[in-house]
């Protein structure tokens, strides 16, 4: 049985992670390693589980981040934000002979740490990035459609919006900040290329979209995701795509406001003689407003769907599949926490190819984690409850747009 060291353990998405962990068999022992100690032992005193144990580390130290790992069989980072964390907590695991699973979601950040691939290799350390709602479990749709469904593929576009957490922290609010200011990379036409957030080449891809069991004409805007650079390596693709949102969409336009008046800037600003950092001001004024937009949209349950939309060939005639992962009581936690933690089972039970640093249509095999989502998710199909994420809704849609609702 494996031990798991889970770095940000008592976070939004760490946490839901653990308490997967915590219930499989393959798992021998989860270490909840967050600088948020009491945090941590909370959270392990409610899981009431002898497997499970708290562990007081800072990520910003090397040392502490070594001497954290050190020993366990897996570690999954799900310390955020990635561009300002990842590489240095992956750099721990190489050095410590680790293997490792984490979510990151930072398109610059998964390129840098993809040039450690060959030091992974060297150490026999097999890295799985970016295995989460997108990218993660939308790398496997996609690699799955490709491999088992159609003849050719041409494109895949991947759609993702979500709301209702009921808390939000500092480094999400950083992580769509970022997202909006770096450039955006699309791969469009059999070519990679970039666009800017709020440039009219981004704006020209902003669209809406119906997602199940959230709503209609959904507002989704480009996002620099790493499924745009990883899946053309690995499939024959024409084009790939990523948009998202985040609901309500009134609060998703008071963080586009900020970042549209560059009040995400770390330059700071003379206040009646005091220096303030813009970016500390508009991440503080978000969080305060959040309450009072969920509240005044009615958005008292998390709820989410992230969706993958592949297009190919069939026998020569077109052919689409829709994957649809919808909650209406379920959000960024379990969204990101769950396909994380199959991750780490998988790993655990040796169905993750390495060594190296690989991203999830690289390493894992689509129905392995397929599979696994009934188990992990305790499917009681006579008591669940309807509304939470039963697994994968699969669409498929003919050459003359006629959509039937399939099993995989």
């Amino acid at each position: 049985m494996a031990r798991v060291v889970v770095l940000g353990g008592c976070g939004v998405v760490g946490s839901v992670a653990v308490q997967v962990l915590a219930a499989q068999d393959v798992i021998g022992e989860v270490v909840i390693a967050d600088r948020a100690h009491e945090k941590a032992s909370m959270l392990a005193s409610r899981l009431g589980s002898k497997k499970v144990r708290p562990l007081r580390v800072d990520v910003s130290s090397p040392e502490e981040t070594r001497s954290a790992i050190r020993g366990a069989d897996i570690v999954l980072n799900c310390v955020g934000p990635f561009f300002s964390t990842v590489e240095g907590i992956l750099d721990a695991a190489i050095d410590e002979r680790v293997n490792y699973v984490d979510i990151c979601d930072d398109v610059d950040a998964t390129l840098k740490i993809l040039e450690k691939d060959e030091k992974a290799r060297r150490e026999g350390v097999t890295a799985l990035i970016g295995m989460g709602s997108s990218p993660g479990a939308t790398n496997l749709l996609a690699r799955l459609a490709h491999d088992m469904l159609l003849d050719t593929t041409s494109s895949v576009d991947i759609f993702h919006t979500h709301g209702g957490e009921p808390v939000e922290g500092e480094g999400v609010i950083g992580h769509r900040f970022h997202c909006m200011s770096i450039d955006i990379p699309m791969y469009l036409d059999g070519r990679f290329t970039t666009v800017k957030f709020f440039g009219q080449d981004g704006i020209a891809l902003r669209q809406t979209f119906d997602f199940p069991m959230v709503g209609k004409g959904i507002p989704i805007f480009p996002y620099p995701h790493p499924e745009q650079v990883t899946l053309p390596r690995h499939l024959k693709l024409s084009r790939v795509t990523n948009k998202g949102s985040v609901l309500p969409i009134e609060y998703f336009n008071l963080i586009m406001a900020m970042v549209e008046l560059d009040l995400a800037s770390t330059d700071p600003v003379t206040v009646n003689g005091v220096p303030v950092v813009p970016r500390d001001f508009a991440i503080s004024f978000i969080l305060r407003e959040r309450g009072r937009i969920l509240e005044k949209t009615g958005f008292t349950k998390p709820c989410g769907c992230c969706s993958v939309v592949v297009r190919g060939t069939k026998d020569s005639s077109p052919l689409e599949y829709r994957f649809h992962m919808a909650s209406r009581t379920q959000a960024l936690g379990e969204g990101t926490g769950v396909p994380a933690a199959i991750a780490v089972m998988l790993m655990a039970m040796g169905k993750v190819k390495g060594p190296g640093v690989l991203p999830p249509e690289a390493c894992v095999n689509p129905m392995d984690f397929v599979d696994l989502v009934p188990k992990v998710m305790r499917l009681d199909h006579a008591a669940r409850d309807p509304d939470s994420f039963g697994g994968v809704i699969v669409e498929r849609v003919d050459a003359e747009g006629v959509v039937t609702r399939v099993d995989i």
